[in-house]
């Protein structure tokens, strides 16, 4: 199966597991479940619009980066290589926090363990577009949150 079809595959998946979600059983959110959450849907919006401005015509519907785009390192992608997938993973908390469901939660450790692997899969494709350039950024920036910097000795 090319690369194409598995990038399509894997949006397919991830609008499946997001259907998912939003057909569990949900609790009608406390006051308190909305002030905990807030922090995140605000982090995860900002997140996700800076990332977008960010890769400008890098922008592109499945992980298969667009040939020829050139590597994005600034902005949010200075910090960690998939800004777009913590964005949806801190949307993805804030609805869990609200949500306040064991099924819910569950749930939530598949959607993470699914953005994992896709953002390793996309992780190998950019390191074959891209090479020692990828390879460099790679090793200052985590894949989903930021990685600490260390000061030289």
């Amino acid at each position: 199966m090319n690369r194409r079809t598995v990038g399509w595959l894997l949006v397919a998946a991830q609008v499946a597991v997001y259907v998912v979600l939003a057909v569990l059983p949900w609790r009608t959110p406390s006051v308190l479940s909305i002030v905990l959450a807030l922090p995140f849907a605000l982090i995860g919006g900002w997140l996700g619009v800076t990332s977008f401005g960010t890769l400008g015509s890098a922008l592109t519907p499945t992980p298969v980066p667009i040939a020829g785009a050139g590597l994005r390192t600034g902005g949010p992608y200075a910090w960690v290589r998939h800004p777009i997938y913590t964005a949806v993973l801190s949307l993805t908390l804030a609805a869990l926090i609200m949500a306040g469901t064991w099924w819910s939660w569950a749930w939530g450790v598949v959607i993470l363990v699914f953005f994992w692997s896709k953002s390793r899969w996309e992780d190998r494709l950019l390191a074959l577009e891209y090479g020692t350039e990828w390879d460099e950024w790679a090793r200052r920036t985590g894949a989903l949150i930021p990685r600490r910097r260390r000061s030289a000795p």
